[in-house]
């Protein structure tokens, strides 16, 4: 089994391949105050759930846009799992270029989508990430990263909303009956869910309108479950995509066919 591991700020995302196809995910919060022993406890604790000893642990990759802790998780792994995990960087053998001002800016998580939209899908591609930010990625014909926007996320968004009106209370993040709210919770939920599919559908006609038509539109991120069913234009919702971009990049820097489950579709 490989393990792929996405480090987020909100959330670390893990899944474990075997034979070519995801067996399990899961997902933990990111805690910057855990060492490497707690982390280790907390991960291995997930994969005696799932049935998972530790000398079926091959190998592991990770992506990380939190630097902090990025060392205390490859730590973890080690003491777990026995394995020195892979870093998802430019520095391997990726297969997408980046032509933005500073490759180097461009975070590991939207390298590992654009890595899995390369390898699973037709291009050229937008491949959205609504994690604690919302954020798009263009992916021109030839897999290369020609940018990408920033804004901020769902969840960050409803908090600040919360926070900021005295009046306005917590609101479950899902869609109301309809978009003219008739009281304060389906107003606020309008606002969220529909807003933000709006928000996506505006930024993907921004997008075509420079990179030109696509062929896919891709959304994975915690928030995209509940956004995404109300967009005008087809969105692919693929919660895994993060993870497949870490396994396929894992399979190429290991000398490894990538697994025809992982073939573009």
């Amino acid at each position: 089994m490989i393990l792929t591991v996405d480090i987020g700020n909100t959330n670390i995302v893990m899944g474990g391949y075997e034979n070519g196809a995801l067996a399990f995910s899961t997902r933990i919060s990111t805690d910057k105050s855990l060492e490497a022993d707690q982390y280790a406890l907390e991960l291995s604790g997930i994969l005696r759930l799932y049935r998972v000893p530790a000398e079926r642990i091959e190998g592991a990759i990770l992506s990380s846009v939190v630097p902090q802790i990025t060392d205390t998780v490859a730590r973890a792994l080690r003491l777990f799992a026995g394995v020195e995990p892979l870093r998802l960087s430019q520095a391997l053998p990726t297969g997408v270029t980046v032509r933005i001002d500073n490759p180097a800016e461009l975070g590991a998580d939207l390298l590992a989508g654009a890595v899995a939209a390369r390898i699973k899908y037709p291009l050229p591609a937008i491949v959205i990430d609504m994690g604690t930010a919302t954020k798009l990625t263009a992916v021109d014909a030839d897999g290369a990263v020609q940018g990408v926007s920033i804004m901020p996320g769902l969840f960050i968004s409803l908090n600040a909303l919360i926070s900021g009106a005295s009046q306005l209370g917590g609101i479950a993040a899902e869609a109301p009956r309809r978009a003219i709210g008739k009281n304060t919770v389906e107003s606020m939920q309008s606002g969220v869910v529909f807003g933000a599919a709006g928000m996506l559908d505006g930024m993907i006609e921004r997008f075509e309108a420079e990179l030109g038509p696509v062929k896919t539109v891709i959304a994975t991120g915690g928030a995209a479950g509940c956004v995404v069913p109300h967009c005008r234009h087809a969105v692919a919702h693929v919660p895994t995509l993060i993870l497949d971009g870490l396994y396929a990049m894992y399979c190429q820097a290991a000398g490894r066919p990538v697994p025809n489950s992982l073939d573009k579709r």
